[in-house]
């Protein structure tokens, strides 16, 4: 049994299918969707459809991109609406969120504005957050410092703080996330013949600190290029995470599904 730990269902690419999506996730053993709300524009839609299924639940949060658009004027309606979302009993982490120093489509200010203003939310209401990286290792690393300082070498990690979505970076950089407490997100990447930094990583890094994402309807596996993503590849991540490991999909399955349930205490 598989849990797609991060997947955007409710996008319009999927309006026309999303429960024949679903059903598919289903029938592929994927029995645990985490919907991942990015901007305030997606909120209502990510809890209704966790409300529609038992199996569905929702992060919360306003991706690097949006940052320019939730400025500090912007920033106390949202964070109002957030505490009150948080109430609803299915809506689980604040996320994604973080920076983006790849497509700057703002700038580093106004995402580091609202980078520091969600992770002080998500220690407030103790919530596991979900962190978009992407070159920007260093500067989301100096914020966990602060905000996440304790550190531990061990594996076990009972109660992780959140999890790195879709993790690319060095192996320095893993160290760093899983030394404070992190999960390290494995998206589709992990399939593709180019990403030989990402499958070393994979290879050397602990099962008990990976959860398995899809990012639907974005980053399908390699077999899948240039189609739509969907929950019910899981399955192929999670194969190719065991070739790397020299585990069974089972056995990748079975850790990865328990490493989410901590994630998200579910």
């Amino acid at each position: 049994m598989f849990i797609d730990t991060h997947c955007h269902v409710s996008d319009k690419q999927f309006d026309a299918d999303r429960a024949a999506v679903i059903d598919r996730a289903l029938v592929a053993k994927v029995t645990t969707l985490i919907e991942i709300a990015e901007s305030p524009a997606t909120w209502d839609a990510a809890i209704a459809l966790a409300e529609q299924y038992p199996f569905v639940y929702a992060a919360l949060g306003i991706h690097p991109h949006h940052a320019h658009e939730v400025g500090p004027e912007r920033w106390p309606e949202m964070e109002k609406r957030l505490r009150q979302l948080f109430q609803h009993p299915k809506v689980l982490a604040i996320g994604e969120f973080g920076l983006d120093y790849f497509r700057m489509q703002n700038t580093k200010e106004e995402q580091g504005l609202l980078f520091r203003q969600q992770l002080l939310l998500a220690k407030e209401l103790s919530k596991p957050i979900v962190i978009h990286c992407r070159d920007a290792h260093a500067d989301v690393q100096k914020a966990l410092r602060e905000f996440y300082p304790h550190t531990s070498p061990t594996i076990d990690c009972p109660k992780p703080q959140g999890v790195i979505h879709c993790f690319t970076g060095t192996w320095s950089d893993a160290q760093t996330y899983l030394m404070h407490g992190f999960m390290l997100g494995i998206d589709a990447p992990v399939t593709y013949p180019s990403a030989k930094e990402l499958q070393a990583n994979v290879t050397r890094m602990p099962l008990q600190r990976m959860v398995l994402e899809t990012d639907s309807p974005y980053l399908p596996p390699q077999i899948q290029r240039g189609r739509r993503n969907e929950p019910l590849h899981i399955a192929t991540i999670g194969q190719a995470v065991g070739a790397l490991k020299r585990k069974s999909t089972e056995d990748v399955a079975q850790q990865t599904t328990a490493n989410a349930k901590a994630l998200f205490r579910i």
